[in-house]
């Protein structure tokens, strides 16, 4: 595996950090994940410019060092051309990781087929400090890691009422009668870049997008669900299940609404 740490180069499968390093002991650092389109930064879907601005605003909220962002750029660029996702990690002392991988194996066949989801129980796995991007992802970890082990791909976090948040790894979609609908924005939830961009490309195209709170109600009038990331762009999800309770069931693959959603990529690629 090929990283740059610190200014330098490195091939190998692991990294030397100091044993009282915060962004080990405390999971404090703040990272962004994109995907990177015909191996060029510059390519309107990478949104290179988004994801550096949100880097260089979490580490001002956090009154951290700002790093050489020219060595920053150029070593992502470098990366850019060998691996289709890049994990930018900064860490308190101004240090940067930047790391990356391919696209998962099974990402086509999500996309065409859906996924499963799993519900959370009220506020039990909300991210830490949720408005900026950290590393302290336990509780969405562990989230993840329940939905898998219920024949799920992704797990759906609420806040204490029970609404319905974001996904552990993205933000939630949600449709019905060429009516979109996101969870709003309360500062318990990552602003995601694809959110951001898909809601002002709909809108663009008059379409409505309500911000009203997920209620399992809400969620039961849908026709369909997805969620959206850098990574991944848009996943419909086709079932979604809570402990003890009957699996809900959407036909959001074969929608027109989720071929809406998929073709923002689609005519830009």
């Amino acid at each position: 595996m090929v990283y740059w740490w610190d200014g330098q180069w490195f091939e190998q499968e692991i990294i030397q950090l100091p044993i009282n390093e915060p962004g080990l002991l405390y999971g404090a650092t703040v990272f962004t994940t994109l995907r990177v389109y015909q191996q060029c930064l510059d390519h309107p879907l990478t949104h290179w410019a988004d994801h550096g601005d949100r880097l260089r605003q979490s580490l001002q909220s956090l009154h951290w060092p700002t790093p050489h962002w020219q060595q920053v750029e150029s070593a992502a660029r470098e990366l850019g051309r060998k691996s289709p996702v890049l994990r930018i990690t900064c860490f308190p002392s101004g240090q940067v990781l930047i790391t990356g991988r391919e696209l998962a194996e099974d990402l086509q066949q999500r996309q065409q087929l859906g996924i499963n989801a799993w519900l959370m129980p009220p506020g039990r796995y909300q991210r830490s400090l949720a408005e900026l991007k950290t590393g302290n992802y336990l509780a969405p970890w562990l989230a993840q890691r329940i939905a898998q082990e219920n024949s799920a791909q992704e797990a759906i976090l609420t806040d204490i009422n029970g609404h319905w948040l974001e996904t552990a790894t993205g933000n939630l979609w949600g449709w019905r009668d060429g009516e979109f609908f996101t969870p709003p924005l309360t500062g318990q939830q990552l602003p995601g870049i694809t959110l951001q961009h898909l809601r002002t490309w709909l809108e663009e195209k008059g379409l409505t997008i309500h911000g009203d709170r997920w209620s399992k109600s809400l969620v039961k009038t849908f026709q369909g669900l997805a969620y959206s990331n850098s990574g991944v762009e848009v996943v419909p999800i086709k079932q979604v299940g809570e402990e003890g309770q009957p699996w809900l069931n959407f036909a959001s693959a074969q929608s027109l609404e989720y071929e809406l959603l998929a073709s923002y990529w689609t005519i830009q690629r």
